[in-house]
């Protein structure tokens, strides 16, 4: 669908609403059934052949409405904040090519022109027709607690609450996946990236519900149990964070394992994680 809005933002089209509302009562449904989406938009490459823009947008969608989910909001509520966030950085696409790769190192130029980009994807909402909640959210996710957003330096309350959701998921999501060359972070160091230096720009219990989502050990993390054995986390036990479900890839020699053995560790008190291993290293 997002690739689809990328020419229709080129050509002038107007989108049809319907089908982006049935799109993301999906999105929200699937979130409500099951972890499985969240994680696979915590992925940490861009699929082969994707515009960065359009993966980054989809992350930041289905996480936003897994943190609204988490906080209380009603399905239709987080439905509409899922939308928001497929949106939020569609006036990118009317900007210079590149300009995402090199955001440490911005002429004042350029960066007068990527600061704009709130308010051009605003303009194309309104003329689209969008709901001005919706617009309100996409134009003021830039804003930070303090002030030290942009584009009005909003503070505190001034900030919708969605705008607040989407700013702390589209920044996690730019320290997981950046749009430069660079590695992302996994996802625990990013959140304590964001506790460290944002200089509370992000409210805390929203924090710590976007915390409550992310496993210190994501799907597709290896780690060595206490038995010595390695394992490869298949799927997250969201009251049991330390405790995922485990399938043995080595044996405490190093060895792979005859046959295939899943452990959920929340049903095995006397095994344990002791720590991440690489792939170098198990």
């Amino acid at each position: 669908m997002l690739a689809a809005l990328k020419e229709q933002v080129a050509t002038g089209t107007t989108p049809a609403w319907d089908d982006i509302d049935q799109l993301f009562m999906r999105v929200v449904l699937a979130l409500e059934d099951s972890a499985e989406l969240f994680w696979l938009a915590n992925a940490p490459t861009v699929p082969a052949g994707v515009d960065y823009l359009v993966a980054h947008q989809s992350r930041v969608s289905i996480l936003a409405a897994r943190i609204a989910l988490n906080i209380g909001y009603d399905r239709p509520r987080a439905i509409a904040l899922a939308t928001a966030g497929a949106l939020i950085d569609i006036g990118l696409w009317q900007s210079p090519e590149g300009i995402l790769r090199r955001l440490d190192n911005l002429g004042a130029e350029e960066q007068a022109v990527y600061r704009a980009h709130p308010q051009r994807s605003a303009a194309l909402l309104t003329q689209w027709g969008a709901p001005e909640s919706l617009v309100e959210a996409v134009l003021q996710h830039p804003e930070r607690e303090q002030g030290q957003g942009f584009p009005q330096r909003l503070t505190g309350s001034a900030i919708s609450q969605d705008a607040k959701i989407l700013g702390l998921v589209d920044a996690y999501t730019g320290l997981t996946l950046p749009a430069s060359r660079r590695a992302g972070l996994r996802p625990h160091e990013a959140i304590r990236e964001i506790v460290r230096s944002k200089h509370e720009s992000f409210s805390p219990a929203l924090i710590k519900a976007l915390l409550s989502e992310i496993s210190v050990f994501p799907p597709g993390t290896l780690v060595r149990l206490n038995t010595g054995e390695v394992g490869q986390v298949v799927a997250v036990n969201r009251n049991h964070p330390l405790r995922p479900r485990v399938e043995v890839v080595a044996d405490s020699k190093g060895n792979r394992p005859a046959s295939a053995k899943t452990i959920d560790l929340s049903e095995t008190p006397f095994l344990y994680i002791t720590g991440p291993v690489s792939d170098s290293t198990k």
